[in-house]
């Protein structure tokens, strides 16, 4: 029991970090090789997301939180914007909505590049 109460302890403290994402923002910029987010985090795509509409959602989100757009953010070259399942607004890379990932530490980590059977992928300029 009491190891079930700290992965518990532990899932939600990892779930609350992941949701301290960075506040909804201006189109990412390129460094790197990479977009990346203000605060210099990987960008990401995910294959199973279509143009225009992102599928992760719920447990997804909190491991790869999305890049939020502000309400008076505008698309502007590649850059468009997504509305999420929640009506938040997402940034998306020529249709693609993009997202950075939790275990990242650092700004130009790229640790999620190649996750989950290489459905998850560096969004690159």
């Amino acid at each position: 029991m009491l190891k079930t109460l700290a992965f518990i302890a532990a899932a939600t403290l990892f779930a609350g970090a992941a949701f301290a994402a960075e506040p909804a923002g201006p189109a990412p910029k390129a460094s790197n090789g990479a977009f990346v987010t203000a605060k210099g985090m990987t960008l990401y795509t995910f294959d199973k997301d279509t143009a225009g509409k992102s599928v992760c959602n719920g447990p997804c989100a909190t491991n790869w939180p999305p890049a939020l757009a502000s309400d008076d953010a505008k698309p502007a070259g590649p850059w468009t914007i997504v509305v999420r399942d929640d009506g938040l607004k997402q940034w998306a890379l020529n249709g693609k909505p993009v997202y950075a990932f939790a275990k990242d530490a650092k700004p130009g980590d790229k640790t999620g590049d190649g996750f989950l059977n290489g459905a998850w992928h560096v969004a690159k300029p």
